[in-house]
């Protein structure tokens, strides 16, 4: 077994869907966005992926239970647009399992004759933004034309950025190949493997609420960046001012 789709809900008509995709990655940005959607929109679980290429571990959740890794996909009916949510515990580890996955996901995708793709991610600083930027990419100038409306989103990327690795770069490759238009949307974060990028997160919801008209209600994400991000913020940026005192800074970069 490599990847397999398994449908859980057949009662759902989806219809030309749209997906938006964030999995774990740089602060956890595009995962902390796609999981306050799929709770916000109260969208039902429609698919579950599974792969004997995923993390050898389990997670002990609050009932103090083992939990397999998971990723899932969710559907929202909104209006006449269908919206599929992409999201998970993980990503794949390594290059060839990442293409067999995206593979798989847009096999399924062309099946339903998906209308658009949007992956989600965040882009790692030597330090915490304040006001973080997002960037836009994607593989459809036309498609790029739709977030970069807003003075609040960028196209100027080139030379920004390295590689986007991870499921949110390849996924946009990948459904260039075939026809289907996708875009990257990649909100700044600070680089550090324990940081949250609750406000990267939050710009990038603004910025999907105004293009696709969700009404999101983002007033819950502002308590978990008073409530988690201040007493966090403060300890990593004394981390981060040590960091650029004590080496050379490097250059901006994106992972997952």
């Amino acid at each position: 077994m490599t990847w397999q789709i398994n449908q859980t809900s057949k009662k759902v008509k989806i219809t030309n869907p749209i997906l938006i995709e964030g999995l774990p990655g740089m602060g956890n940005v595009g995962k902390i966005a796609v999981d306050f959607l799929i709770d916000a929109l109260a969208a039902k679980k429609v698919y579950e992926i599974s792969s004997n290429t995923l993390p050898h571990c389990v997670f002990v959740n609050e009932e103090n239970m083992v939990e397999l890794p998971e990723i899932e996909v969710f559907h929202k009916q909104i209006g006449k647009r269908s919206f599929l949510f992409l999201s998970g515990d993980t990503q794949p580890l390594d290059e060839v399992s990442c293409y067999e996955f995206c593979h798989k996901v847009l096999d399924t995708f062309e099946k339903g004759k998906g209308k658009e793709i949007i992956t989600l991610g965040g882009l790692g600083l030597s330090k915490i933004p304040e006001e973080p930027k997002v960037y836009c990419t994607g593989n459809n100038k036309s498609f790029i034309q739709k977030f970069i409306k807003s003075k609040t989103v960028s196209n100027e990327i080139h030379g920004v950025i390295g590689p986007i690795v991870g499921v949110s770069g390849l996924l946009t490759g990948l459904a260039g190949k075939r026809k289907i238009p996708a875009v990257s949307l990649l909100a700044e974060t600070f680089g550090h493997p324990n940081y949250l990028g609750v406000k990267g997160a939050k710009e990038l919801l603004k910025v999907l609420d105004k293009e696709y008209k969700l009404k999101l209600d983002l007033s819950e994400l502002e308590e978990d960046i008073d409530l988690v991000g201040k007493p966090m913020n403060k300890k990593l940026k004394k981390s981060a001012k040590l960091k650029t005192e004590n080496q050379a800074p490097t250059d901006t970069n994106y992972i997952g």
